[in-house]
């Protein structure tokens, strides 16, 4: 594969392997020493270390434990006076996932900045973590801000919320008003960390009034739920959504139903279910693997739910949210995105007869699977069982949901940048374009890889990113000219090596399954 890059500013590449190498390394390891950086803050000082021409500030608390009012609106913290150690990740939301420390003491959020309080009004980046609204952390090295802010002197800044139950069980129709906000309480200490993010930004370096939220699937579906969300208005400038989308919350009764299933596997119902705020964490957890009364599949869904208190409508339905039509967004998906997940014995060696079977729950939409595999076979006579399994299972999914976004975006005449990352091997899957959004392919968990195309392609999406949040354009010298979406020609970035622009990628596909209705999952 070549090496050769487009035309580019050069520091985008200066001190490459050096600062990789010491990118890699978890940001805890590094320890506080005499004379490291102390920044203030609206709650109490803050002590973090300078590491590569970069400060870090791990585990910083934005909110109060989280256990002392379960179910509820998070508070600010009691401030502090003393310089709080900030050089160790704080704890994650309790979760099924394996994480290295959980408890619902969990608003911590951290910051990795080129300078402190010096003027230098730098973007301030904010990435929601993945995990389907259940799992995950701000914590993974993939994460690290360190690549991003030597590339494009700006601020990263990482958080960690409630998930599942703890941020979204929806409990108003069961226990009462003082649980009103229980459905949305992840989304809520999302907004308490932006405000702490628009209070803060230039003690760090930053500029409040250039803040860009970006994150990859449930991340994403967090931003696009926030662009809906009356609270978050005015809290972010511009936003970057990477395979996740959300056209609709959970609505209340269904909401309520998973309610009532989770409590039942509690051992409580409708009269008790106040209950739940009393019992251990692991027991909420343990039930967590409790099966989804409303879909076929999966355990029980935990998401934004339309309320009409904190959120008061649908994020991209029946329209885009007026409250952000005014934010420049990017949208992408990766061409292959269900090769992450849908994995084992039974997706290998597929044949014909056998693709209906599999199509069926894997679609999450109510389409004749016959139907779509002659389709698939009519526009790719030279596609394998398995390779339509995997195109036509993204295509029904999380990329019908990004087009949708896309066109109400396009009818408002809202700026919408899409792109579809093609590069891979064969084919880029789901969270493919993490390591290349923070410029961190050289992280041992990154699936990228560090090859040279794998620094090249980290180029152009990190550099988009941070012209984003830099301009409201995403464009930059390596990029074709990258146009908003129009429902006229539907532009998309294809990025692949080289990059290229093209006028409504699978659009046969798109065509498809546009021909019946968008099931959102947790809708």
């Amino acid at each position: 594969m070549t090496s050769d890059l487009p035309p580019i500013r050069r520091r985008t590449f200066l001190g490459g392997a050096a600062a990789t190498a010491a990118a890699i390394l978890p940001s805890a390891a590094v320890r506080a020493q005499p004379g490291d950086p102390v920044a203030p803050t609206t709650n109490g000082p803050v002590r973090g270390v300078r590491s590569d021409g970069i400060n870090r500030f791990l585990g910083i608390r934005y909110g109060a434990d989280t256990g002392r009012a379960r179910f509820r609106p998070p508070v600010r913290p009691e401030p502090w006076q003393d310089a709080a150690s900030a050089t160790e990740y704080g704890p994650a939301s309790p979760q099924r996932s394996n994480q290295p420390e959980t408890a619902e003491d969990c608003l911590f959020l951290n910051v990795w900045t080129p300078g402190l309080a010096d003027g230098g009004n730098r973007p301030v980046m904010v990435y929601f973590h993945g995990g389907a609204y259940s799992n995950g952390s701000g914590s993974h090295p993939l994460y690290d801000g360190t690549r991003l802010c030597q590339r494009g002197d700006v601020v990263v800044i990482t958080v960690n919320h409630r998930l599942n139950a703890f941020g979204y069980l929806y409990l108003r129709r069961l226990a009462g008003e003082a649980f009103a906000a229980s459905g949305n309480c992840g989304q809520l200490d999302l907004i308490l960390a932006l405000e702490w993010v628009r209070e803060n930004a230039r003690q760090f370096g930053g500029d409040p009034d250039r803040v860009m939220v970006f994150g990859q699937s449930g991340g994403g579906g967090k931003i696009a739920s926030l662009m809906a969300t009356p609270a978050a208005e005015g809290l972010f400038h511009s936003a970057a959504t990477m395979s996740g989308q959300q056209v609709t919350a959970s609505g209340p009764a269904n909401a309520t139903e998973r309610a009532r299933a989770f409590l039942a596997a509690l051992g409580l119902d409708d009269d008790s279910a106040h209950g739940a705020a009393d019992l251990p964490a692991g027991t909420l957890v343990d039930a967590l693997g409790t099966a989804d009364p409303v879909l076929p599949y999966g355990s029980v869904y935990f998401g934004p739910v339309k309320d009409d208190l904190v959120m008061p409508r649908h994020p991209f339905y029946p329209t885009a949210a007026p409250q952000s039509l005014h934010i420049p967004m990017i949208i992408g998906n990766t061409h292959d995105e269900t090769r992450a997940f849908l994995r084992g014995p039974q997706y290998e060696n597929i044949g014909w007869d056998d693709l209906p079977a599999l199509l069926i729950p894997n679609m999450r939409v109510d389409i004749r699977p016959e139907t779509v595999v002659a389709r698939y076979r009519e526009l790719y006579p030279q596609r394998s069982p398995e390779e339509i399994f995997y195109a036509a299972t993204t295509a029904a999914r999380s990329w019908r949901a990004a087009i949708i976004e896309a066109e109400e975006r396009a009818k408002a005449g809202a700026p919408a940048f899409v792109y579809q990352l093609d590069w891979g091997n064969p084919h880029a899957p789901h969270t493919f374009d993490i390591p290349l959004a923070f410029d961190n392919t050289a992280v041992p968990d990154s699936l990228t890889g560090n090859s040279q195309t794998a620094r090249n392609m980290a180029t152009l999406l990190s550099e988009a990113l941070i012209a984003l949040a830099r301009t409201g354009d995403p464009n930059h010298a390596a990029l074709p000219q990258w146009q908003p979406y129009t429902m006229e020609h539907r532009e998309t970035l294809v990025l692949d090596w080289p990059p290229r622009m093209e006028n409504d990628p699978r659009g046969a596909e798109r065509e498809l399954f546009a021909s019946v209705p968008y099931v959102q999952p947790g809708t």
